[in-house]
């Protein structure tokens, strides 16, 4: 039997003006990734390899936080958005639009308005977040983030939390990458933040999907959960709210095709919360495609790989099903 069609929700782009923006900024600060290629013809081809008709497109980290004038950044993330929504409208049928947005900690105001115009003026599919923002650890269920939670909770937002550098950028070896080792944990230290702080209940209307089969969230959630409430007791959640957040998160499968993580993965997230992803060309075509070999050769239940695949995306943004048909 053949194998379902994929919705790829975890794609980015790399356009030779954010390239440069990166290159006078001084590079990426994880330190991963430096000289990327990229084209939309690249992304079709890679998408074709994977079996992938449909992807939503975004620009990753550190995008244009990685430009501290605050007008500039503004800027990068307004070019960032016109250009995506320029692909989708050029191929509907192939791709999505997430929004980008300027640095959310320190241009609130140019973030609010990056928002409407993202969602109201160029109909986004949805946003890309950063887990944290600034020289602290401000991870996003901080205070300070609460209204554009509230603006992203109007429009009912599909939102992509993607890992972004840690404070410090030090290396404790030159070839651990951060985005090798440490992004996975910080996907988990921004969703238990959220969880925390009562970010997930506060804006039940946000989509959030966590990227990576959530990184270390769904093997550290009973730990947080039996830790937490006994030590800090009403001034949290109780360890079933915990739990019970964790899994209300969206999840995709980027760089997650292996039997070691799916075993455990698919036993503990809920089916209709699992979608497909990428994350090329972050991960180039070769590497992708060995993930993605991994995925479609895991023994699963067929009803449960199109959900994955495609049918959960199909739920998450309706508007696919007129594009993509029903199959």
């Amino acid at each position: 039997m053949a194998l379902p069609r994929k919705i790829d929700v975890h794609h980015h782009v790399f356009p030779q003006f954010f390239s440069e923006a990166m290159h006078r900024a001084g590079g990426d600060p994880a330190k991963g990734f430096t000289n990327i290629k990229w084209s939309p013809e690249q992304t079709l081809e890679v998408m074709a390899s994977q079996n992938a008709d449909f992807a939503m497109l975004s620009l990753s980290a550190p995008g244009a936080t990685v430009l501290k004038d605050l007008e500039s950044s503004r800027a990068l993330a307004r070019q960032t958005n016109e250009y995506i929504h320029s692909l989708r409208k050029s191929q509907p049928s192939k791709f999505g639009f997430m929004a980008h947005l300027p640095d959310a900690l320190a241009d609130p105001e140019g973030t609010l308005a990056e928002i409407a115009h993202a969602f109201d003026v160029l109909h986004a599919d949805g946003t890309i977040l950063f887990t944290r923002y600034g020289k602290e650890n401000t991870y996003l269920g901080n205070a300070v983030f609460e209204p554009i939670w509230k603006a992203l909770d109007e429009r009912k937002a599909a939102v992509l939390v993607h890992p972004t550098a840690l404070v410090d950028t030090r290396l404790i070896n030159p070839a651990l990458i951060q985005p090798a080792i440490d992004y996975p944990h910080e996907t988990a230290r921004a969703a238990f933040d959220m969880i925390i702080n009562g970010v997930k209940r506060r804006y039940p209307n946000v989509r959030v999907i966590l990227p990576h089969a959530g990184g270390t969230l769904p093997v550290l959630v009973d730990r947080v959960a039996g830790l937490i409430p006994p030590a800090f007791g009403d001034k949290v959640p109780t360890s079933e709210e915990i739990i019970e957040d964790a899994k209300s998160f969206y999840f995709d499968l980027a760089l997650s095709g292996s039997a070691n993580v799916l075993d455990g993965f698919l036993r503990w997230a809920p089916m209709d919360r699992v979608l497909y992803g990428s994350d090329y060309p972050y991960v180039s075509a070769a590497l992708g495609g060995k993930f993605v070999d991994g995925l479609d050769e895991y023994e699963m239940e067929e009803g449960i790989r199109r959900r994955i695949y495609r049918e959960n995306a199909m739920a998450m943004w309706p508007r696919l099903r007129d594009v993509l048909g029903k199959d």
